[in-house]
């Protein structure tokens, strides 16, 4: 008899570890069900804090530097190394003389030289300012996100997403600017055709300054073209991912009532 109750102990417990275990279960996938809906649904939030602490932290480069916190700096100019090509010549800089520099006025302070590995470790100095911890390009693209994304919210409910061939439309100049400038680069630093821009003046019967047409400085075809493709590439982005994913988690709140009546 008692080698039966013995057992059947025995069995009992297994079974109550099982149903443990089951509950446990339950409850995980419970809490990571909340987790998911929390961030599903607080999806907006999440974006602007910390894709707005990326996006604003290559300006903190220059603060830290002009403060004298230069290891701090170097850190963030590091870090972001990583991400963007840092040419001075195709920055903004802060706390400075000018907002961008010429090739020429960045080899003069630097070294005279073109090897872009090495003209990409000029952060700057005390009188000419520091450089933001990445390029015009960058900032115009990656800000203009982040901008239009605190524009979008307040019309959400009435944008409706762009269709996709006004997407690629808009996206279009990123492409053709940074793919012309990628090859022109080729030729080397200040030698491509994306640096003269001859064929440019002569399709505009130079009508425009010299400094409009060469180099990179603030104000040239080349700054305005990297400022304004930055900010059609970003505004496409936001109008039509933003409210696509707006969309879906209406439709999909709406699933999931219906699901519990």
């Amino acid at each position: 008899m008692f080698p039966l109750l013995y057992g059947f102990g025995i069995g009992n417990g297994k079974i109550l570890q099982k149903s443990l275990n089951v509950m446990r279960e339950l409850q995980t996938e419970s809490l990571l069900h909340k987790i998911v809906g929390t961030l599903f649904n607080r999806w907006y939030e999440i974006f602007i804090f910390f894709y707005g602490g990326w996006v604003f932290a290559p300006f903190l480069a220059p603060l830290l530097m002009k403060l004298g916190w230069n290891e701090a700096g170097k850190f963030v100019y590091w870090v972001y190394s990583f991400f963007c090509h840092q040419l001075p010549q195709r920055s903004f800089f802060l706390f400075g003389e000018k907002p961008m520099y010429s090739l020429v006025e960045i080899q003069s302070a630097w070294h005279n030289t073109f090897d872009p590995f090495l003209l990409r470790q000029f952060i700057g100095n005390s009188q000419m300012g520091w450089k933001v911890a990445w390029s015009d390009r960058m900032v115009s693209f990656y800000t203009s996100i982040w901008f239009f994304a605190i524009l979008w919210y307040p019309l959400r409910r009435i944008l409706k997403p762009i269709p996709w061939w006004m997407f690629f439309l808009l996206f279009m100049p990123l492409g053709i600017d940074g793919t012309t400038h990628l090859i022109s680069d080729f030729a080397g630093i200040g030698n491509g055709f994306r640096d003269s821009n001859e064929w440019l003046a002569n399709l505009t019967n130079r009508s425009f300054p010299l400094s409009f047409y060469s180099g990179d400085a603030f104000g040239s075809f080349n700054s305005l073209m990297r400022l304004t493709s930055g900010i059609l590439a970003g505004f496409a982005i936001v109008w039509l991912l933003f409210p696509t994913v707006f969309l879906f988690r209406i439709n999909l709140n709406q699933l999931s009532n219906l699901s519990h009546e």
